[in-house]
Order: C-alpha cells, then structure tokens, then sequence
C-alpha cells in the first residue's frame, strides 16, 4: 500500500471518510498511571504510554510523545524534566565560536537519541501494518534558539546572520542523521517541529529556516516518505514559504491563533496535504465532549469537498484533557464526509 499522504487522503475521501489522527500523547501517561518525566526517558513506559493510547482510540496514525529536547540535550544543553510537563531546555550562554565543539558531538551516541528511536522500532513492530507510525524532529531554527537562546537567535537574524547559518548548517545535520535513524527503526513519516520559526518573515524564514527544510524533506523524499512541517502559532504569513520547502503537509494551529483551514487550501496546490487544527487547549481540555464534537464537524463540513485533509488537533493535546472529549473527537472524526451516502 501507498504511504504518501495525498494518496491516503485520496483513498480515503473515495470512501467516504476522513483519516483521523489526533496529536496524542501526553493523555496516555496519565492513562498509565504514570509521569511524563518517566515516559519520556523510559523507553517501556514510552511504548507502554503509546500501546495504551492506540488501544483506545485506534488513530489512523501514532507519534510518540512531543518532545523539542531531544537533539539539544544530546547537543549538551541543560534540560528541565519537571515530572508532569514537558522537558525544557534552560537558557545557557553560547558563543558561535563552540561551533566545532558542537559539530563533534555524534547524537547517534546519545541515551535519549537512541531511546526515541528505540521506542518506534518496537511502536512499529507492534503495531497493525496499516497503522502509519510517525517520529517527531526539531526543525533547523528552532533547534539552533535552542541552542542559542530565542532572544539572541532573533537579534542574530540581523547581527550575526553568517554566523547563525553556520549553527542553522549545524542543526541540519544533526537532525539529518537522526531523521535516518528513526526512518531505519520504522518510521512511516517524519514532522518537523518547526515553532520558533512562526516569529520570523518571509524572507527570513527563507534564509534561516526553508533553505535548510529542504535539506531534510530531502532526506524523507530519498526514501518515498511523507515529510511534515508543524509550526505553532499564526503562521498564515508563511503560507507560500513553507509549500515551497516541499513538505507533502503542513500541520498548522487552531483558529484561536488565525488559522482557518479553508482560507489556506486557496493559497496551497491540491497535493498539499492539510493536517489540523481543532483547538488541543479551548475544545480538548476546557470543551465538552459535545463541544469538541460540534467543533470537529464544523471543520469537516468546511472541508467537506477537499481530499487532501487530514483531521488532527493545532498542536499535541494536553496532559490533563479529558478521555470524553478525546472519545468524542474521534467519533466525529469517524463519521462520514457525507451523510446518506453508501
């Protein structure tokens, strides 16, 4: 079976249905009884987390948890585990001189590399074939304001722009050798988390951040794989940048930050993917269940003659969301595009 995104989405569309695919993760640890911090640094519990939530929501396609820290930690920058939230990376001084510094450090060598690859290897060997297991990445800017500091990261956008593509270059590949290592453990997709970037113009984006995109949907393209960029935010100035960095989709935020769905399959080709964005804090943590079921039908009728959408939140669901709303998502979610049809 074809794992290219338009094509499912097509063959889904033919049959009358939507492919579903909440951004969960973070609800299975509280399902397991047990902490982020844990899931997030043992691989048993990671998969255990991930097994959980596929048995009670059976998505059409699972990622494991959130996580922006992974290649910065590995990288040597101190991380924050609060026990219940997500992983943090600390603000630490950095100077673009420790560039070769960093370009030695291998992050195939790194403990928390080799568990998130670790836990989609056995994700993917102990899920159904045709569920799609995906892998997050941090995408290039982001990683390098991780590294850097968001604030310094900004100000070398306009002080040190050679010197902040240098760490850009860096970043991308680093994140380039990871991508091949969760694509050989099994990975059907790759996102990019690219949030840091949603601050940035189009001209900027392009020069620290797309040139290097393209770098990596190469790396997914090599071996006929879906590449995602996700970014946060109101991100509606960037449209055209992003479809040009040749990602098969874009998952993008809520309508509470800008985002109408509808609006931007106008400004997109039809082989754009679309993945979104039922809003994971106002409707999956503070809704109802039948809010959340009025929301997701509201976008599935706005989209009701386009193929190339895939239903999911505008970023990963909280911790502290309720199974009902969860439930109640993919009932709706699971209903047909449309009514009275075979």
């Amino acid at each position: 079976m074809s794992r290219h995104l338009q094509d499912l989405t097509n063959r889904a569309f033919g049959q009358n249905r939507r492919l579903v695919v909440p951004l969960l993760g973070f609800p299975g640890v509280a399902m397991c009884g047990t902490t982020i911090k844990v899931a997030q640094q043992n691989v048993n519990t990671h998969v255990r987390v991930l097994e959980t939530l596929y048995r009670e929501f059976k998505p059409d396609a699972l990622f494991p948890l959130m996580d922006l820290s992974v290649e910065a930690n590995a990288l040597g920058r101190y991380v924050d585990f609060p026990v219940n939230d997500s992983a943090t990376v600390s603000p630490r001084d950095f100077d673009f001189e420790d560039l070769n510094q960093l370009s030695a450090v291998e992050l195939d060598g790194d403990g928390r590399v080799w568990a998130y690859v670790e836990t989609v290897r056995k994700m993917r060997s102990q899920l159904p074939k045709d569920v799609l297991m995906g892998a997050y990445v941090t995408g290039p800017y982001t990683l390098a304001a991780l590294i850097n500091g968001a604030e310094k990261t900004a100000l070398a956008t306009l002080t040190k722009p050679h010197d902040l593509q240098q760490l850009c270059e860096l970043a991308t590949n680093k994140i380039s050798r990871l991508m091949t290592q969760l694509l050989s453990a099994g990975a059907e997709m790759i996102c990019i988390l690219e949030p840091t970037a949603m601050m940035l113009g189009p001209n900027e984006f392009e020069t620290f951040s797309a040139r290097y995109l393209r770098q990596l949907v190469s790396v997914c393209q090599n071996r006929n794989i879906p590449a995602i960029l996700h970014i946060c935010g109101d991100t509606r100035h960037l449209i055209p940048s992003i479809a040009a960095t040749g990602v098969d989709a874009m998952s993008l935020d809520s309508p509470a930050n800008g985002i109408h769905l509808p609006a931007i399959l106008e400004q997109v080709e039809p082989s754009m993917v679309l993945i979104g964005n039922v809003d994971p804090v106002r409707e999956m943590v503070q809704g109802t269940a039948e809010s959340v079921r009025k929301a997701v039908q509201t976008l599935m009728d706005a989209l009701k003659e386009n193929p190339n959408f895939i239903l999911s939140t505008g970023c990963d669901i909280p911790l502290e969301a309720p199974l009902e709303n969860i439930h109640a998502f993919m009932s709706a979610g699971r209903q047909l595009i449309r009514s009275g049809s075979d």
